[in-house]
């Protein structure tokens, strides 16, 4: 049958996380630091919302955009946290999850022969759903000794007069690297020079535990520019409700809302119900998670450095990314011989782009118990080969 396939996607490889944790399944007595999934419950009345809304009988077809009471729940969200104006009637589109927001962007804007910047690493989706498109990538490098903060040069190099769009992803997954405002400021005097549109996916930005988060849409000439993506998957712990937007300028939403009519139609409504409630109830319950995440994120970084292990301190999302070049192993070696000798699942650097090479990825969207366990699992690992 492999001769029915379209070559594009055939070409594709698999997710460097699923890869792992396909073979987790098979295992017995593995802890996982590998999904990037709170392993909090949705909030009661988060869950309510949504339970009585199947009980009133809310199961049908929403607008292609999505509730408008969402919409409007979520321009005056944005406006309160962020500082970003959108039209609920038109500069806001509601889709299944973050997710397929980026699959709409990259649809909507890219064509075969259009290049797209993408930080290096980031989150595992936005190369391929570029390449979906017959686009092609360039990736631009971070590095720790950088905070993994996006650099101007960095980003000069990688350019080309093809380049069309620029994802940004902070905070970073999976390094965890936030962006200040004096640093988004020569990005997006680069954007300009070039004529650059920008995907920003601010999925984390409620998980950043040093400042305030800056939404790129909210800098000078950005608006126009940007994509500004988000959903509830992180900050609300929602991830099987499968919720996320995403807002911009009308023309843009305009073409991938014709894109979300032919595929999806809309989110599932009970999905929007719930966000709805979210919105209007829920901070106690995310400041409590965020907490949480801030006192396991020391815990993981302290840990790792105990093992002599070097690894970056994040300020944003769930994630660490130390460093195990120390070990002698590639990225690959660590995560699968780490998961055979200690039953302990991670995911290589490397599939979040070239960059990752010497580094690994893990989750502190887990109970404290479990992470460490984990340190003394991994630390026993470590001290063998050190």
């Amino acid at each position: 049958m492999k001769r029915f396939l379209n070559p594009t996607v055939a070409s594709l490889p698999p997710s460097g996380i699923r890869k792992f944790f396909d073979l987790v399944a098979t295992m017995k007595d593995v802890i996982s630091l590998g999904v990037g999934e709170p392993d909090f419950i949705t909030p009661w009345t988060v869950r309510e919302s949504g339970i009585f809304s199947l009980e009133q009988g809310q199961t049908m077809y929403t607008s292609n955009a999505g509730i408008l009471e969402l919409r409007q729940e979520l321009t005056r969200h944005l406006a309160l946290t962020l500082g970003l104006i959108y039209n609920p009637e038109s500069e806001i589109l509601v889709t299944v999850g973050a997710s397929e927001a980026v699959d709409l962007a990259m649809r909507a804007l890219l064509a075969p022969g259009d290049v797209a910047l993408v930080p290096d690493p980031s989150y595992v989706s936005y190369a391929p759903c570029a390449i979906m498109t017959g686009a092609d990538v360039r990736y631009v490098p971070t590095r720790a000794s950088e905070q993994f903060r996006l650099r101007v040069e960095d980003l000069a190099e990688a350019y080309t007069p093809e380049a069309k769009l620029l994802v940004l992803s902070y905070p970073n997954n999976p390094t965890g690297a936030i962006m200040t405002r004096e640093d988004l400021l020569p990005i997006a005097e680069f954007v300009r020079e070039h004529d650059l549109l920008v995907l920003s996916d601010e999925i984390y930005s409620d998980l950043t535990y040093e400042g305030s988060h800056t939404a790129f849409a909210s800098l000078p000439g950005m608006w126009e520019r940007t994509l500004h993506l988000s959903g509830f998957s992180k900050s609300y712990a929602m991830t099987g409700w499968r919720i996320g937007y995403v807002g911009g300028h009308p023309d843009l939403i305009q073409a991938m809302t014709r894109i979300h009519q032919y595929t999806i139609l809309c989110a599932p409504i009970t999905a929007q119900v719930a966000a709805i409630e979210a919105l209007r109830s829920a901070e106690t319950a995310k400041q409590e998670m965020v907490a949480a995440y801030d006192r396991r994120r020391r815990l993981l970084v302290h840990g790792f450095r105990e093992m002599g292990l070097s690894c970056f301190e994040p300020l944003g999302a769930f994630y660490v990314f130390p460093d195990i070049t120390a070990t002698k192993l590639s990225s690959e070696e660590f995560a699968e011989q780490l998961l055979h000798e200690e039953k302990v699942a991670v995911v290589p650097g490397t599939a979040f782009g070239p960059s990752g090479e010497g580094h690994i990825r893990c989750s502190y969207a887990y109970s404290t118990e479990q992470l460490k366990e984990a340190l003394e699992r991994i630390s026993r690992f470590v001290w063998r080969r050190l």
